[in-house]
């Protein structure tokens, strides 16, 4: 890990190693992609109490990998579309989405800042965001300003999210190591991904932003979309940390004093 600034082909250092990740993420039993097809729900409980019935409604996932939660959300009947920077990731999803007979989802390649280029201006009742996203992006402001400017009035965006806090612990989850206010670009260099095995070796750097609870909301604000609620989670999806138990999540023991590892924020557009 180094903390310096950006590369100037931070995108291309990204891309290329998200590129080498969906073969890996398609074969690995985290993303199950078998159960999938069969059936499982890939949304957590809590993103679908948030967001509420998308029946008959337009969503829009921006850095939707391959796939498995827009088409989850298709299956809970919204018209979905789901854009992504990976090209190899955009083609497994649009293969899923035929598999599953999801006739009406479709998938683009764009960078999230391209968004609204690539959609030529179509705005959406729902614009979805899901866990793993804003890390990967420089400038929160300059993705607030294409996220809502693809909010149709009377939709809402809507993010779920790792929280920072929990980046701030060191590996033991228990002692805060790392500075919570460190905005510069960190960088790494590692084989591994976040599922079973490992990626090309030929593209293991990425490149890596932390972006704080407030100024993630300010720039919502800022753009002039209502904050209806920030939500704070006590758990999260994989054992980041090895004093975290498996319990509905995975969640810090009984007795250990809890910091929020994820959250949600849903930010509405008036009519």
């Amino acid at each position: 890990m180094e903390k310096t600034s950006a590369p100037d082909d931070w995108l291309d250092i990204n891309r290329a190693n998200w590129d080498s990740r969906v073969p890996v993420h398609t074969a690995s039993d985290f993303y199950d992609i078998p159960g999938f097809v069969a059936g499982d729900e890939a949304l957590r409980g809590f993103e679908l109490a948030e967001v509420g019935d998308v029946t008959g409604k337009s969503l829009l996932h921006l850095q939707c990998h391959i796939g498995l939660d827009t088409l989850s959300w298709s299956r809970h009947g919204a018209t979905v579309t789901g854009l992504d920077f990976s090209a190899p990731a955009v083609e497994v999803a649009t293969d899923l989405a035929a598999r599953i007979g999801a006739d009406t989802a479709r998938f683009l390649v764009s960078d999230v800042y391209e968004a609204g280029e690539t959609l030529d201006g179509q705005t959406f009742d729902i614009v979805y965001t899901g866990l793993g996203a804003l890390c990967w992006l420089p400038d929160i402001d300059a993705w607030a300003r294409t996220a809502a400017a693809l909010v149709a009035p009377g939709g809402f965006l809507y993010l779920a999210e790792f929280h920072p806090f929990g980046d701030t612990l060191g590996d033991d989850g228990r002692t805060v190591e790392y500075d919570y206010f460190h905005r510069g670009a960190t960088v790494w260099d590692d084989a591994s991904t976040y599922t079973d095995g490992e990626i090309d070796t030929a593209a293991t750097k990425t490149v890596e932003w932390q972006h704080g609870i407030g100024e993630v909301l300010s720039a919502l604000v800022t753009e002039g979309l209502r904050v209806e609620f920030l939500h704070e989670h006590d758990f999260t999806l994989f054992p980041r940390f090895p004093v975290l138990e498996r319990n509905r999540g995975y969640r810090f023991p009984a007795g250990q004093a809890r910091v929020p590892l994820m959250y949600s924020i849903r930010a509405s557009r008036p009519a």
